[in-house]
């Protein structure tokens, strides 16, 4: 399997090749930002294992005719995603009245056109990695489609559909209801999914407690 640091050069090669000139190739040419690099390397690339469908450094016009550039668009088929990295410095603690005003503002024209908006604060990055995965994988999933493997039963296939819309881990009980069954026979379920590397568990020993998708789920396609 190839290194972040092998996709990474290679997909920042690409991207500064695709732009002919402007603010965006110059941005791109010194370099993207601590926070963006460090949410691909720790994050998005572990979860997903690609940065395909990723621009950094995104331009896009507002409503004043103006140029907004996001840190990294998401932007698979015909749909569309900003993932802004916070830093607590620039946007917490010390943010000017201006600079804070101008953010609300770029994440309302963002909604208003239609993009999915997800933040993420760079001090989740460091501390609380999994959890911001999770929101990578069902950021994802809102715009991939999950095609079970041959031979699944209807049980277990649904499992992983129902595993894909969740952002966080869930309980057999939850499962159990959704799918109709008995909470024994979705065990039964969950362990086989489990087996099949389609599932990990989350939580818990020797009586697992809950579970969620696997982080590089197999035979998840564009829809």
């Amino acid at each position: 399997m190839r290194s972040f640091e092998e996709v990474y050069e290679e997909w920042l090669r690409r991207q500064i090749a695709a732009e002919d000139g402007g603010r965006r190739r110059e941005m791109l040419r010194s370099g993207l930002g601590h926070g963006t690099v460090e949410f691909l390397r720790t994050i998005w690339f572990p979860a997903i294992g690609s940065l395909d469908h990723l621009y950094p450094e995104y331009e896009c016009r507002d409503y004043n005719n103006g140029y907004r550039y996001l840190d990294l668009a998401y932007l698979p088929g015909d749909v569309k995603a900003c993932i802004e990295i916070h830093g607590y410095r620039s946007h917490a603690r010390d943010v000017e009245a201006g600079r804070f005003k101008d953010l609300c503002m770029k994440q309302a024209l963002l909604v208003l056109d239609n993009w999915y908006f997800l933040p993420i604060a760079y001090l989740s990055i460091r501390e609380d990695p999994e959890l911001c995965k999770q929101l990578a994988l069902s950021l994802v999933g809102k715009f991939l489609s999950l095609q079970a493997p041959e031979g699944l039963s209807w049980a277990e296939a649904e499992t992983l559909r129902y595993a894909r819309r969740k952002m966080m881990a869930f309980e057999p009980g939850e499962l159990a209801a959704h799918l109709q069954l008995s909470e024994n026979r979705t065990r039964i379920v969950l362990r086989g999914l489990v087996a099949n590397n389609l599932l990990v568990v989350a939580s818990g020993n020797q009586r697992y407690r809950t579970y969620r998708l696997a982080q590089s789920p197999r035979s998840m396609t564009i829809r």
